[in-house]
């Protein structure tokens, strides 16, 4: 399979070494803004960019029949334009917060504890997230998708960075060095704690979900989540 990777970062060079792994041929690698793309070579796109090049990067993809996995987080103002630009051009696309498989999987875990807790009103649920000081975005996208969890199943309106007010869940977000990507859903009461925590342990588990995302997109159509990946819905 003939893979594009848009981003040629940390993410972008460890998706390369296992896509390699698994019999793959990356035919581009595009770090910066380019307009000499063959996208007739390419099987399908990912795209571990910049917030500001994101959405590009989709348009251009879906505009010429690549199917495309995006990871970058930052740009989901325009996440509905990527569906619709999708449906018009009969394409394929996925997008995740997290590509690796076993925050998949906390996903889920999650948004089953939630709706144990929707009716323990002495709870209070609050995040935390930690990543590499190179994350530019807070909180991560992953602590996004947590807070969407609970919000789905709970009273809860909404969440905010550090402080939040009522229905609201506040989230934590650390900066620290070598540190790939922590998450920490806690509930507290007067009279006990419970929490549930994902780390991971390199970046190596990201890059693996994107690749396994690529593999199964293709001869696809329509907007799919990690749940179709992993046949979770």
């Amino acid at each position: 399979m003939n893979i594009a990777l848009f981003g040629y970062g940390k993410m972008g060079k460890m998706i390369e070494k296992i896509a390699i792994k698994r019999n793959h041929i990356i035919v581009a690698k595009i770090d910066l803004d380019a307009t000499d793309i063959n996208f007739s070579d390419i099987d399908v796109a990912i795209d571990f960019s910049m917030p500001n090049a994101a959405f590009g990067n989709i348009k251009n993809c879906l505009e010429h029949n690549v199917p495309i996995i995006s990871g970058t987080t930052g740009w989901l103002q325009d996440y509905q334009k990527a569906v619709e630009l999708c449906k018009k051009n009969n394409g394929a696309f996925i997008y995740a917060s997290n590509f690796s498989l076993g925050v998949n999987l906390f996903f889920e875990l999650n948004s089953y504890l939630a709706k144990l807790m929707a009716s323990q009103d002495q709870y209070s649920v609050a995040m935390e997230e930690i990543h590499h000081t190179q994350k530019l975005d807070a909180p991560s996208g992953t602590a996004i998708t947590l807070a969407e969890g609970v919000i789905d199943n709970t009273d809860y309106a909404n969440w905010k960075l550090d402080s939040a007010g009522d229905r609201e869940i506040p989230i934590t977000a650390k900066r620290i060095a070598d540190t790939p990507g922590t998450h920490t859903v806690s509930y507290e009461s007067e009279v006990d704690s419970i929490e549930i925590k994902h780390t991971a342990h390199n970046r190596e588990g990201f890059a693996l979900g994107a690749v396994i995302a690529a593999e199964w997109i293709v001869r696809k159509t329509g907007v799919f989540t990690m749940k179709d990946v992993l046949n979770l819905s």
